[in-house]
């Protein structure tokens, strides 16, 4: 976000935005403010406020009244010209090149290579196809990885795709991102890794108790469900009681299962010849650009995160330097454990076996593991919970953030005064993720990728339109050649457009998702005029709030920047 006159920086402010100390160095001059808006925790800014009359300084520390803002922007004269410069803020860093790197390296690798390998061979129909396939998704990461460098270094606030639209002012596109990622990519992605628990679950214990076919889908979503409600449950009290504890255990199950399957895997290539399924790659390749996007979105799935440093540059050292090395070092060494992971479920899996499977890996432990086998798809599960318990870590938080700021129902804000936990958003996350859990695996996946490739190819253009506008950056700025952003945008555009003709009710379905919220935000943000409405919102706001607070044994906790924008906004016609 970024304000370019005393208008729009007073509409910041009663946005939502925070305003903070103004030191004058001239009486005549009064205005500034800081604002935050990331997905993750605000950051500190300086700015440097130039006009004919006078220079300001601004610097963030103490709470400022909105209404000293507005007073500031009835004193100053609209001819004035304004010129707004970011700067890096002095706020320490702490996270060097290694850090840093195993930061991505920890963020990409998850549950994906779990669940996306056999949709990818399903689409792309061979063995070599899908490994090519797993490279060229490594090379595309790479390529964003390299884009949002720029992007990092150029703009110091944190929250990632979110902060730098706001900072070319596509407030409305912006809140669409916000409500997307709350009510649907969030959720949607919960559901597929609790999906993916009760279908490893169920392998797992396939050798003991045989479910009846008629009976296995209806056992994987109630498998699905339990552990939903129970990690639920266990983010309901305090971090530091169960989850925290829960998820040291996740990480150790997580490395120890890929180390165990590409060992095994290329014990039985190198010592037992077993490439039978290498002999004949290319047999049953499909070409169909149709297909190879729906193949893309699965590898593109299982590398979601590697822009995870992009939340918090400013908690980065030397980040000219540390990010671009972070992110090439992460990214490749992801692919390649990615690539000897599916190498090895190669050494003893078909592609029409593996088509046929929803839980390969613990196909591969069946086949290649002999009795250790049956510890395989437990380990996994313990993985996708660890997943599912980050995911509705992360999205709670979001969610309680974005309410904090305004932006949802106040009641969404409420914390437990015993736990300090956002319960009215765990319990909102929750209720909205089993709803997707009557959806399958694939089309969920189908569905987020599409809407965060889309959100990828916003920020993209963007970053092309602060170029060819020339917006005042940070001076640290790391200049890519624009010809890897433009590369990087094609492929989103692809991956947004092509599947209009392979899956065209997914791709609807996503553009209706995001677009929704564009409509929302210019009928009840940016236009929001009624009386009548506004009056039902506060009378819904109240009674909601109050429910969830007895209910839940919470109190509100919104920001007290928000509550001053808010009566700034209904009693200055200026700021409109």
């Amino acid at each position: 976000m970024f304000c370019r006159d005393r208008r729009n920086l007073l509409q910041c402010v009663a946005q939502g935005a925070r305003a903070d100390h103004v030191r004058a160095k001239d009486e005549n001059a009064k205005l500034a403010a800081y604002y935050s808006y990331g997905l993750r925790n605000s950051e500190s800014m300086h700015l440097i406020h130039r006009s004919r009359a006078s220079s300001v300084t601004v610097d963030c520390g103490s709470p400022l009244d909105v209404a000293s803002v507005s007073a500031a922007h009835r004193s100053m004269t609209a001819e004035q010209p304004t010129e707004l410069t970011p700067v890096m803020s002095e706020r320490k860093p702490k996270m060097g090149i290694l850090s840093a790197t195993s930061y991505v390296i920890g963020n990409i690798i998850g549950s994906g290579i779990f669940i996306t390998p056999t949709s990818i061979v399903q689409h792309a129909g061979s063995v070599y196809l899908s490994l090519l396939v797993w490279g060229i998704s490594a090379l595309i990461s790479l390529l964003g990885g390299i884009s949002f460098v720029e992007l990092g270094t150029a703009i110091s606030d944190p929250g990632c795709d979110f902060a730098y639209v706001c900072y070319v002012k596509w407030f409305a596109i912006a809140f669409s991102f916000m409500w997307v990622s709350v009510l649907f990519t969030y959720p949607a992605c919960a559901a597929v890794q609790a999906l993916t628990f009760g279908q490893y679950l169920v392998q797992g214990i396939a050798p003991i108790w045989a479910i009846p076919p008629d009976y296995i889908m209806l056992t994987e979503k109630a498998l699905a469900f339990v552990i939903l409600v129970l990690i639920t449950w266990m983010n309901w009290y305090a971090l530091d009681r169960f989850a925290t504890k829960f998820q040291i255990i996740v990480t150790f199950a997580k490395l120890l299962s890929m180390a165990i399957i590409i060992a095994a895997g290329l014990y039985l290539i190198i010592f037992k010849d077993r490439r039978e399924n290498f002999s004949n790659g290319w047999e049953g390749s499909n070409w169909s650009p149709g297909a190879l996007t729906m193949a893309f979105y699965g590898g593109l799935w299982s590398y979601a995160g590697w822009d995870i440093l992009n939340y918090g540059t400013p908690e980065i050292k030397n980040p000219k330097r540390t990010l671009p090395l972070a992110l090439i070092v992460g990214i490749l060494s992801v692919a390649g454990v990615f690539v000897l992971i599916n190498v090895s479920y190669f050494s003893v899996i078909s592609v029409e076996e593996m088509k046929a499977t929803n839980a390969v890996a613990a196909l591969f432990s069946q086949k290649a593991l002999g009795d250790f086998s049956y510890a395989i798809p437990f380990m996994i599960a313990i993985l996708l919970m660890g997943s599912l318990n980050s995911n509705i870590f992360c999205s709670s938080r979001f969610m309680h953030a974005a309410a904090r700021q305004g932006q949802l129902p106040p009641a969404l804000s409420c914390l437990n005064a015993e736990s300090q936990c956002p319960r009215a958003a765990i319990l909102a996350q929750t209720v909205i993720t089993i709803v997707f859990l009557f959806f399958d695996v694939e089309s969920l996946i189908n569905y987020t990728t599409f809407v965060l490739w889309f959100q990828k190819a916003v920020t993209m253009v963007a970053l092309l339109y602060m170029r060819y506008r020339k917006t005042p950056v940070n001076k640290e700025v790391v200049r890519i050649p624009i010809i890897v952003s433009v590369i990087f945008l094609v492929f989103c555009m692809l991956l947004t457009v092509v599947p209009l003709y392979e899956e065209p009710v997914t791709t609807v379905i996503g553009f209706i998702f995001v677009f929704s919220g564009v409509l929302i935000y210019v009928a009840f943000v940016k236009y929001n005029k009624s009386q009548s409405l506004n009056s039902f919102k506060e009378a819904f706001n109240k009674k909601s709030t109050d429910l969830t607070c007895r209910v839940l044994s919470s109190h509100v906790d919104l920001k007290n920047d928000y509550k001053e924008a808010s009566q700034s906004d209904t009693s200055e016609d200026s700021l409109e």
